[in-house]
């Protein structure tokens, strides 16, 4: 029998089964995908892991929870006139529905953001429970989605514990570089600060390494050390550096629609079946 390959993880590759269809819909799971460095691929994995998790038949809502927009440039959808999240933070009296935007994937929708919710932290430092608010706004709709992502700032400030309080798992998207690994370890703390005091039932879905390119030493060896200090934390799938995806972004499509054939679309795939045989996605 022919011995299976070995994947850059230096774990053996394995092809995930495509899921069966489900029968119903909802309650979601929320995760939230968040790292303090900038730079690292949360945006991108928030587009092309909803996509591909709608793909096979789920209902996504993918929460644009960065001042900088990206994530709504990056699906198309108006985040000036629309309402934003930023709005919804703000009067709890608003329906969170009126703010969903419908994108060119069927069963991905989005809340989009834009440079006003960087004023939020301010508004809400005096708020009763100012870290549940995110909460309590996604408490309304879901039951409509059975996966909710929130694509978080490159920051450990309020908005972000908003959105580990909101959820019900963590993925931690990480470009496989020195630098990215060594904030690591602060996130972790900040993880497990926010299980301690305000969301006991928050769990680590995942390490995701991203941007890597296996002709170089150094991503390489920065693997290697992320397996060794992680071990089955981090996922099997690997997202490795592409064109594809800024090309997607400026396209304001996911990958998966600019390149359905192209390898990057078929790691989101891979990556969503991954993630759904480990239970984090319904």
């Amino acid at each position: 029998m022919e011995a299976p390959s070995v994947g850059p993880t230096g774990r053996p590759e394995r092809d995930f089964p495509s899921p069966a269809p489900l029968k119903s819909h909802g309650p979601a799971r929320i995760v939230t995908m968040c790292n303090q460095k900038g730079g690292v691929g949360k945006t991108t994995t928030t587009i092309n892991l909803g996509a591909t998790v709608a793909e096979y038949g789920r209902r996504v809502l993918a929460v644009d929870f960065d001042p900088q927009g990206a994530l709504s440039a990056g699906l198309g959808v108006d985040n000036h006139e629309a309402l934003t999240i930023y709005d919804l933070l703000l009067n709890p009296r608003l329906d969170p529905k009126e703010a969903i935007q419908q994108t060119t994937v069927e069963g991905l929708d989005v809340i989009a953001a834009n440079i006003d919710l960087s004023a939020a932290e301010v508004h809400l430092v005096n708020e009763v429970a100012r870290e549940q608010i995110l909460a309590r706004v996604l408490r309304k709709v879901a039951d409509d989605y059975d996966l909710i992502l929130i694509d978080c700032q490159p920051s450990l400030g309020l908005l972000t514990v908003n959105a580990l309080t909101a959820a019900h798992g963590v993925l931690i998207p990480l470009e496989s570089e020195y630098f990215a690994l060594r904030g690591v370890a602060l996130l972790k703390e900040t993880i497990e600060k926010v299980q301690d005091r305000l969301n006991p039932a928050l769990e680590l879905d995942g390490i995701l390494v991203t941007m890597f390119d296996a002709r170089t030493l150094h991503a390489r060896e920065v693997m290697e050390r992320v397996v060794d200090t992680f071990g089955d934390t981090v996922l099997e799938t690997v997202v490795r550096r592409t064109v594809k995806f800024p090309d997607a972004s400026v396209a304001g499509i996911p990958v998966t629609q600019f390149a359905p054939e192209h390898a990057a679309s078929e790691t989101y795939r891979k990556l969503a079946r991954e993630l759904i045989s480990r239970g984090a996605i319904a």
